[in-house]
């Protein structure tokens, strides 16, 4: 089980570099359907990503084989990819390491370790995506209220949110138009995405028609 299928005597043959690539892109899938399910917003970029990855890595590995100064220069190579990619979270980057590292053991032939840290990782992902703590939250929104100077922003839209979110939070509070209103800036999760404009049209009649925006809060403080 941990030994290679490719013989250092005759070399790499058409027919274990067939079988090494086939087992890469089975679970380079196999990474990128665990994390489609494990994700309430997947990147489809990302999703195919992860399933030519390892058959990539594979490839380079096969053919670095046994020399250092080209292994050096695929290791720079890596590197530069990082720099040029968009910034993603952590999460996603334990998912191209996920991937990379399947490709590292089929490119050196161990097929059977392959699987055996193909199952294991995912397992221990799907795992982590069960537990409260690890869980990913539910997709946030960023809210953004305008209300007239004299009303108290504590507690005045408390029934309608209590109604609409499973959750809020108040981040930001400033005066705006020369202190004459306040900006209030709420983090949300609607409980049901139909009935967002219902949601906002209540918050219209109790702000008094003033401004009001509801955008999806991203994740920079996740990025790495």
């Amino acid at each position: 089980m941990f030994s290679t299928i490719i013989d250092s005597t005759v070399g790499l043959t058409g027919e274990s570099a067939f079988f090494c690539t086939l087992t890469s892109a089975i679970l380079g899938l196999l990474a990128s359907l665990l994390y489609r399910l494990n994700n309430p917003r997947p990147s489809k970029n990302l999703m195919v990503t992860l399933v030519v990855l390892p058959v990539l890595v594979q490839s380079v590995i096969m053919l670095v084989n046994g020399s250092v100064g080209a292994g050096l220069a695929v290791m720079g190579a890596f590197n530069l990819v990082r720099f040029r990619s968009a910034p993603g979270t952590s999460r996603e980057l334990c998912y191209v390491f996920y991937a990379m590292g399947i490709g590292l053991a089929t490119g050196m032939g161990y097929i059977g370790y392959a699987v055996i840290i193909a199952v294991a990782v995912g397992l221990i992902l799907g795992v982590l995506n069960f537990i409260p703590a690890f869980k990913i939250r539910k997709t946030a929104k960023l809210l953004k209220i305008l209300i007239p100077e004299d009303m108290n922003y504590m507690d005045c839209f408390k029934d309608i949110f209590t109604e609409y979110l499973s959750s809020y939070r108040l981040i930001m509070s400033k005066t705006v138009s020369m202190g004459t209103l306040y900006e209030l800036r709420y983090e949300v999760v609607i409980k049901d995405a139909d009935k967002e404009k219902e949601f906002l049209d209540k918050i219209r009649t109790r702000n008094g028609n003033l401004t009001i925006s509801c955008s999806v809060l991203t994740d920079n403080h996740e990025e790495m």
